[in-house]
């Protein structure tokens, strides 16, 4: 299905773009500390909704 250099090339440019992303989080690390300091609630409060949602449709099915 794939070559042989199809293969490799995804792999380099997977292991590439992996170490471009972390070098690029390390670096602005705080600036997101400063600027996304409530965002961790968010994420939580979304989770619990969407949990609530899936028990309403479940206790309203059966």
């Amino acid at each position: 299905m794939f070559s042989n250099g199809q293969i490799v090339f995804a792999l380099l440019f997977i292991v590439v773009f992996a170490i471009i992303v972390f070098y690029s989080y390390r670096k602005d690390k705080k600036l997101h500390l400063k600027n996304y300091k409530g965002v961790k609630w968010v994420g939580i409060s979304f989770i619990i909704f969407l949990v609530i949602l899936f028990c309403i449709k479940y206790l309203l099915k059966n």
